[in-house]
């Protein structure tokens, strides 16, 4: 039987486990997809907390895992069996899996050049760091103020904002300070006091200094609504992945990839997002596939 990596019960880890599943069947629109690598969020640690109960209902046990990379194995939906493909799973779940669903209108073919890893990460994290660009339509010359600018989005939404000559701040622990200076970003401890921007991108939740401006974040609604704000959220654009495959692809945009576990160390994995502030992108590595 295909091997998934989940949770029993809504609560901590102590509820993930290895799942024995059976093997996907996909409905109409949908690809069977041969997983490679999968990107571990902070979402995943949240959804078995059940904090996202509401608008993301889950039968358990349930699979962990919404961004994957991976080859096509039942073809459909205008992709061929052997395809390589990278996309959000169906359902907001289901990644950490030898074998996941994908809705076929929301997946990216894999540009010849772009590592299975590197597309793992694409749908969800740089996605959004994406989408949030083209909600705060910010013109060349204009400043963009990007609190928590070194976890997965931050750094993406850096990296295409200096592409298209926006000023880039941004707040961070001090260990990602060098990296972000060399994606050209002004770089700031989390408890110095930010600049004032045009527009500012919260991934952190922490308004609380923030001055005017245009304002997307992450944080609950009621604060948002007291500082003006709207909330971060991932438009599902299918155009925006094949730009974002290609940049990748084409060595313009470093999609950030610091770790890569094992598909059998896949709760080590979730458990360094979870303990938060990690550089980088962290993916768990599927046996099925090849490791490049």
């Amino acid at each position: 039987m295909p091997l998934g990596y989940g949770f029993t019960s809504y609560g901590g880890p102590e509820f993930q486990r290895f799942l024995d599943l059976p093997m996907p069947e996909p409905g109409p629109g949908e690809l069977l997809v041969e997983v490679h690598s999968a990107g571990v969020n902070p979402v995943d640690w949240k959804v078995r907390e059940g904090k996202h109960r509401a608008f993301l209902p889950l039968t358990l046990p349930a699979v962990l895992g919404r961004e994957v990379s991976g080859t096509v194995i039942r073809a459909g939906a205008g992709f061929a069996a052997g395809d390589r493909v990278c996309g959000p799973t169906v359902g907001g779940c289901g990644g950490y899996a030898e074998f996941a669903l994908l809705p076929a209108e929301r997946v990216a073919r894999m540009p010849t050049g772009l590592s299975f890893t590197d597309a793992s990460v694409l749908p969800i994290a740089a996605g959004t760091a994406y989408d949030a660009l083209e909600t705060l339509h910010l013109e060349p010359g204009e400043s963009l103020l990007i609190l928590g600018a070194g976890g997965g989005v931050g750094t993406v939404a850096a990296q295409l904002a200096v592409m298209r000559g926006i000023e880039v701040a941004g707040t961070a622990s001090a260990t990602k300070h060098h990296y972000l200076q060399a994606l050209g970003v002004v770089a700031y401890d989390h408890d110095q006091e930010p600049p004032r921007a045009d527009a500012v991108l919260d991934l952190v939740g922490a308004l609380d200094n923030v001055d005017g401006g245009r304002i997307l974040s992450v944080a609950d609604p009621e604060v948002l609504a007291h500082h003006g704000a709207r909330p971060l959220k991932r438009n599902g654009d299918p155009g925006v992945l094949a730009v974002l495959t290609e940049l990748v692809a084409n060595g313009k945009l470093d999609p950030g990839v610091r770790h890569v576990y094992p598909f059998a160390e896949a709760g080590d994995a979730l458990a360094l997002v979870e303990a938060g502030h990690v550089a980088g992108k962290v993916v768990v590595g599927l046996p099925t596939g090849p490791r490049h």
